[in-house]
């Protein structure tokens, strides 16, 4: 057996702050990297173009990162249960390294890796937890119990210290030619483009792919908007969040470098509004934990609502209102302005983004599953984990101390784009209407005919009568 050690790279998408890489390089000089292209992800249906290409532009950073510090980055396209362990016999590696992961697909898709591995007598290391800053196992309750609630959660875990970025890979060496051979045998392949795999993507990209741009962002957001989060935060006409959504998903910057760039803020802070905006993000970032802790403890979130008063909830599902949704013809401006950024961009403002699965799940009375996954269908950081914490805290389906939460769109949308900036940003056609009516969205029918803008395609007061009438209903069914 060689001295060599494959890295699995899954959601970590870089070298620097990488700590099962930097585990593999502890144990050999030798280490080559490996991404497997999995067709049972590729292949479902709610895989979104724009987050496609922007994986493969962060595996073409990593590919270019790997040959800087001596080594090679293989790709593979097959089902990884059958290709990591062909690909690790084939080069007689002595061990396989990866980071775990929280999602129930990962968890099961491992473990099949494990045996097989096994079979082969080839080591494997995969506990390291690279994604999240505590284990799901090392923030429990005094019972010992998961947290299904954020703020005790928060309480806990912001009281544990966190840990220091690991060191980067560097010093490593790579495959010879001959094992270069083996490796194409084995079915290694030139990374395709997303095209290639049938996802185009002809937009731009909210953030720039790979981890040299990952830190750049960070670095920008840290010098001035981390400093005013609180405030800006909720504002979707102002640039004041990280945009780093995409980057931590794909892990093209480790969790770790963020922190301590919170940590270093917060050193170099003068007051105590700035002080303020920092922890905010920081609770961002726990909130993000909270959900893939959740989803690590409770798998069958990805499936299933988490309050039973809402498993079997009775949804209309009225398709013509779900695909006006979609395509944001609600006629509620800030709902049909939310939708269009992210169907024209990958992207959506976190404020939006309640707004519009409030608007589905409550307005529309449209099971949320169908937001969730037309979401995952779009968006460039869609994450398991996130997507559906969001989605279940805005349909009051989750973890949430609150029975029931129902945005009024005129309301946010007085509250969160004042002037109308957003709205006239993403529905162009109503640039001239005067900001009272834009926000209210009280635009007279004759003058929404001339502008070829709909009419609401339902009432929100009688909308939100009729939730809550069917709420109290169910909740006498199921005993709540």
């Amino acid at each position: 057996m060689s001295d060599l050690i494959l890295f699995w790279h899954r959601r970590d998408l870089r070298i620097a702050d990488n700590t099962g890489l930097a585990a593999a390089r502890k144990q050999s000089q030798k280490v080559v990297g490996v991404f497997c292209l999995d067709p049972n992800i590729l292949e479902r249906d709610d895989v979104a173009a724009v987050r496609v290409t922007y994986m493969i532009g962060c595996l073409q950073a990593l590919q270019q990162r790997y040959t800087e510090v001596g080594s090679q980055l293989l790709i593979v396209h097959d089902n990884p249960t059958q290709a990591i362990p062909r690909l690790a016999a084939a080069l007689n590696a002595q061990a396989v390294f990866w980071n775990w992961d929280v999602e129930p697909y990962s968890q099961k898709r491992d473990r099949t890796i494990i045996e097989a591995l096994k079979e082969k007598g080839i080591q494997f290391l995969h506990e390291n937890w690279d994604q999240i800053l505590h284990s799901p196992d090392e923030i429990r309750t005094g019972s010992h119990q998961p947290y299904t609630v954020f703020t005790p959660f928060w309480r806990n875990w912001s009281s544990k210290s966190k840990a220091e970025p690991v060191a980067t890979l560097q010093g490593i060496t790579g495959l010879t030619d001959t094992e270069r051979d083996i490796a194409q045998q084995a079915g290694v392949i030139p990374l395709p483009t997303a095209k290639d795999l049938g996802f185009i993507w002809d937009g731009d990209l909210v953030i720039a792919p790979g981890e040299a741009a990952a830190q750049e962002r960070l670095a920008e957001f840290s010098y001035k908007a981390i400093t005013e989060y609180k405030e800006q935060r909720n504002f979707p006409a102002v640039n004041g969040t990280s945009q780093l959504s995409a980057a931590l998903k794909f892990g093209a910057i480790g969790i770790r470098t963020v922190w301590a760039a919170t940590i270093a803020a917060l050193e170099n802070s003068r007051s105590d509004e700035t002080d303020t905006s920092i922890r905010a993000w920081q609770q961002e970032l726990a909130w993000r934990e909270f959900y893939q802790h959740a989803m690590y403890h409770f798998p069958e979130l990805a499936t299933e609502a988490y309050r039973k008063d809402f498993k079997n909830f009775p949804y209309e599902n009225n398709e013509e209102l779900f695909q006006a949704w979609c395509v944001g013809k609600t006629g509620y401006p800030i709902v049909d302005a939310a939708m269009r950024q992210m169907n024209e961009s990958g992207w959506m403002h976190n404020r939006c983004r309640m707004i519009v699965a409030n608007f589905l799940t409550k307005d529309l009375l449209i099971d949320p599953r169908l937001g969730e996954k037309y979401f995952y269908q779009r968006l460039i950081d869609g994450d398991l984990s996130a997507n559906n914490g969001g989605w279940q805290w805005s349909a009051s389906s989750g973890m949430d101390p609150k029975p029931v939460r129902i945005f009024n769109p005129a309301s946010q949308a007085q509250k969160f784009d004042p002037e109308g900036e957003y709205i006239r940003e993403w529905i162009p056609e109503l640039r001239s209407v005067d900001t009272e009516y834009l926000l209210s969205g009280d635009i007279p029918a004759l003058e929404r005919e001339a502008l070829g803008y709909p009419l609401p395609i339902v009432d929100h007061k009688r909308q939100q009568r009729q939730f809550k009438a069917i709420y109290a209903q169910q909740k006498t069914v199921m005993g709540g």
